[in-house]
């Protein structure tokens, strides 16, 4: 009776069009008033716990302000020049840059509506002018900034962490070669594609071009070294590595790459220059620069815009956290749990059934959300299949993925319209065609465990677990 009125209030709340956070926390706390033995003052205890108990989310914010930094400097116009130096003199080469640079923005970001809109923006237009139908361009970019989620580091694997208490960094980890993977198979459908419509390639640019677009990219690209790895070093935690994450990437915009702040458009050394005075000079300049950096417009908006976006993140995440106690303390997902195994579903049907409830679920919520509701009651049942955990983590990034670009919430389809200045309608057209690859890699990671799981295995291995 009290799980069937709290998915009915959550359901109908969002029917009349009322927000996500808003329903998982009304529905919850009508529940607690009038079907459970918890009293109302647990209620903000638990919105307060929520958030201070679980120390992996405080990684969230950091790595936000980390893409904001990024996606409003130069570095995704750098990492797309070094990807289509790389792989654009290939036929289709221009897309295959567009899906490499992607895959690089995500492992920077972790977010797909922020790869979408920092790698879309330039590379669309970039595209039909190279005589790629717009249609084309914007399917291909809606599908690979879903890779924003998968290729570590990631929000949504941080919220599943902390929803089910498994190792961030062992989430991290896992998402490698799935990431890698799925970026391989979009190239391949690309280069496919591209030889029977007979679409474009870049001349070869020449290694001297490749290495110098390397080195200008390189302030970007090292984020990743020393996220990932002061995480897989056993340096740092996911959550102190995105704090540095955060101060790296305002340095580099700031005061690498100039594209914003004090310094904006300032040159590292005038003509003429002589290098020792230039070198002086940079070092009073990017002093002065940090302490105005505090009062400069830019650099505000950006931080401004980064804790908007936290706050309403976190704000779902304290809400389906609260949802998820209400959960725990009724018993539900143990009644779900003990009646799918009287039931003897083996466990290739029970993930059948996950991805079936997940992608449904992908339609109308935000991935955040889903994974703190469904996490708890999925959890318990697939640890009783003898499903890895860390596999079904990656199972429901997945599904998120395909959430991004399903209609009426798929938020990359929101980006994408915004970007081409096209209805919602035609961005959808434009990006069905190229679903079924990620449904095809949905049934791979789902039926091929080892995928997920063979990284974190290895690790283990040679850390002597």
């Amino acid at each position: 009776m009290t799980s069937a009125v709290l998915f009915l209030l959550l359901f109908l709340c969002m029917a009349i069009g009322m927000p996500v956070a808003m329903a998982l926390g009304l529905s919850s706390v009508v529940t607690i008033l009038f079907f459970s033995q918890d009293s109302l003052a647990s209620v903000a205890l638990k919105l307060f716990e929520a958030l201070s108990e679980h120390y992996t989310l405080l990684a969230i914010p950091f790595f936000i302000l980390s893409s904001a930094f990024l996606s409003t400097g130069g570095v995704a116009r750098r990492i797309i020049r070094f990807a289509m130096d790389a792989v654009g003199h290939i036929r289709g080469g221009l897309a295959m840059a567009s899906v490499l640079a992607c895959m690089l923005f995500a492992a920077v970001s972790g977010s797909s509506p922020a790869t979408v809109a920092a790698i879309g923006s330039i590379v669309i237009a970039g595209m039909v002018r190279a005589g790629y139908p717009q249609s084309f361009a914007t399917g291909v970019i809606c599908n690979a900034g879903t890779l924003g989620i998968l290729i570590p580091p990631s929000i949504v694997m941080l919220v599943y962490a902390a929803a089910t208490e498994v190792s961030a960094a062992r989430m991290f980890m896992a998402g490698v070669i799935p990431g890698l993977l799925m970026g391989g198979i979009l190239m391949f459908a690309i280069y496919v594609v591209a030889r029977i419509r007979d679409l474009p390639a870049r001349p070869w640019p020449g290694l001297r071009e490749l290495a110098a677009s390397f080195f200008s990219a390189s302030g970007g690209l090292m984020l990743i070294v020393i996220v990932l790895g002061s995480i897989y070093g056993g340096i740092a935690s996911p959550t102190e590595a995105a704090a540095v994450s955060a101060v790296y990437a305002f340095l580099v915009a700031v005061l690498g790459y100039r594209d914003i702040g004090p310094l904006k458009g300032v040159p590292w050394r005038r003509e003429g220059e002589p290098l020792a005075r230039a070198a002086a000079r940079n070092l009073l300049q990017m002093a002065w620069a940090l302490v105005r950096s505090a009062g400069d417009a830019q650099v505000r908006g950006v931080v401004m815009e980064a804790a908007k976006v936290s706050i309403m993140l976190l704000f779902v995440i304290a809400n389906a956290m609260l949802f998820a106690h209400v959960l725990t303390t009724e018993r539900i997902p143990h009644a779900i749990a003990q009646q799918i195994v009287e039931m003897g579903l083996p466990a290739w049907g029970f993930l059948i059934l996950v991805n079936l409830v997940l992608l449904a679920a992908g339609n109308f919520m935000e991935p955040s959300a889903i994974i703190l509701i469904m996490a708890p009651i999925l959890f318990p049942i697939a640890t009783r299949l003898g499903i890895d955990p860390i596999h079904l983590g990656i199972i429901m990034v997945v599904n998120m993925e395909i959430g991004m670009i399903t209609p009426p919430v798929g938020l990359n389809l929101f980006v994408a319209a915004g970007i081409t200045g096209r209805s919602l309608p035609w961005v959808v057209r434009a990006a069905v065609p190229w679903l079924g690859l990620l449904l095809l890699f949905l049934i791979l990671i789902t039926y091929l465990p080892q995928i997920s799981l063979f990284l974190p295995g290895l690790i283990d291995r040679l850390q002597g677990y």
